[in-house]
Formats: structure tokens, sequence, C-alpha cells
């Protein structure tokens, strides 16, 4: 996996801002719904399943434009460590019914413990996601996300995740 779900992080997101939020300013500040939010996941490694990974998180109750500021911390079962925050795009005219899909974005640092040498401290954490909303505001989503340094170490081996989130709503 390389880059692909950066990207699409940011054609969603773009095009988004472009169709529905620019007519009110392109990145004004906006009311979102903050979520607590633990998912579990399978750790990949050059497409090898190497173990479990335990991600919590935090949605802001805020966005600027169609990016809603998120905040994460993983740890896996082999001690490697991930801290980071970013944006997250998420599909608010997809439907009238409860799914949703979900990309983010997320600079951020990784602690290699004993799990894979990943080329450096500096990881950019991608991810694509499809979920569905409760009538409390809670989610579940499934989710893939890579992380890797972008090329800015000499090695750049990459590491996925494929898991489930449960979020649940604050305000």
């Amino acid at each position: 996996m390389d880059g692909t779900l950066a990207v699409i992080w940011l054609i969603t997101s773009l095009a988004d801002m472009g169709l529905n939020e620019c007519a009110s300013g392109c990145l004004a500040q906006r009311d979102a719904a903050s979520r607590f939010w633990v998912q579990g996941g399978q750790v990949i490694f050059q497409e090898e399943e190497i173990g479990e990974e335990i991600y919590v998180g935090y949605d802001a109750p805020r966005r600027y434009g169609p990016f809603q500021i998120t905040y994460g911390a993983s740890i896996t079962d082999e001690g490697a460590g991930w801290v980071g925050a970013g944006a997250k795009w998420t599909t608010r005219n997809f439907s009238d019914g409860p799914f949703f899909i979900e990309t983010s974005f997320m600079p951020g640092l990784y602690a290699q413990g004993d799990g894979p040498d990943l080329g450096g401290a500096l990881h950019f954490r991608s991810a694509f996601g499809a979920g569905y909303i409760f009538d409390n505001g809670a989610t579940l989503t499934v989710s893939y996300d890579h992380r890797s340094n972008g090329d800015i170490q000499d090695l750049n081996p990459g590491l996925e995740t494929l898991s489930v989130r449960y979020a649940v709503r604050l305000n």
C-alpha cells in the first residue's frame, strides 16, 4: 500500500468542501459530533498478519469546512505504539439512511517497541472506513488504514491495520 488512502482523503474532503461548504465559507468553523472511540484490529506488515492493535481516539466537537479534528493513540501486542492528530472527513449527504463513509489523515509519532522497523518516528496514518450510525449517535465502523513515513526516510515498508471501531457520542 502506498499513499492511496491519503489521496482518497484529500479528494473526498476537498470535493465535499467545494460542493457543500464554500457557499458559507470553505473552512468556516462549525459544530460537529464529538466522539470517544475505541477500535481493535489486525496489524498487517508486508502482507502478513503480525499481531493485534488497540486504538483509542477522540473526535473534537468542531470542524473546519469538511475537516473534523481528530486525535488517536494505539499500541500493538508487540509493544509498538503510535500517537497522532489530524483531520477526518465523514459523509453528511451520502444517504438518508444510517450508513456513512469516512476518510482521515493523521501525522504522528511511531515507537517501534518489539514491532517492525518502519524507518523512523514520524509516520502518516491515513484511513478509509464504512460505518453505521445508531439512533443514539454511537457509530460502528469497519476501517482499513495505512501508515508510513511518506518516503522521508530511506526505509519505508509501511504498516496496515484492518479494524472495527465503536464510538460513543459525547455531545
